[in-house]
């Protein structure tokens, strides 16, 4: 299946949408570490549906003006992993949860550390809002964008 990306400039930098026929399957960040999202190549296609309505989502979103997304999504990871993405589309916008918060959630109680390493690999950042997950302390703890745009975003949705 054939991959194409858009590139959109954002308040935390350009950003690459990437999508399938099926729904988006990336968005990846300015300074995204090299196989975080497993892809193939994509071919650029700024008209492609899926795209256009991401980034009409995704820029709503940055102007304020959009608190759900309904972009359909293709994740592609574990089935572990696609659990813990689907319980990040959970969070309610302007709320956190704690890793061991989501642990419980998907039924893995002791799996707070396994949760933390699928939520970095989230690859559909912002829409599977894996800026809300926080260290239970409240403290931000990684984010693949940087925590200068955790905060940015968490920010936004606090306004």
């Amino acid at each position: 299946m054939t991959l194409v990306h858009t590139d959109i400039d954002s308040p935390v930098g350009t950003l690459r949408l990437v999508a399938s026929d099926a729904g988006l399957v990336a968005i990846l960040w300015p300074n995204e570490r090299a196989g975080r999202v497993p892809l193939g190549p994509s071919v650029e296609d700024a008209a492609h549906p899926i795209l256009v309505q991401a980034t009409a989502q995704v820029s709503e979103y940055f102007a304020g003006e959009r608190r759900i997304f309904d972009v359909p999504l293709d994740f592609r990871g574990t089935e572990f992993q696609r659990s813990v993405w689907q319980a990040l589309l959970t969070i309610p916008y302007g709320e956190t949860r704690s890793y061991a918060q989501i642990a419980r959630q998907i039924g893995r109680p002791t799996a707070s550390r396994a949760v933390g390493a699928a939520n970095g690999r989230n690859p559909v950042s912002i829409i599977a809002p894996c800026h809300r997950v926080i260290g239970t302390g409240g403290a931000l703890t990684g984010f693949a964008g940087g925590l200068e745009a955790k905060r940015m975003l968490l920010d936004l949705e606090a306004a």
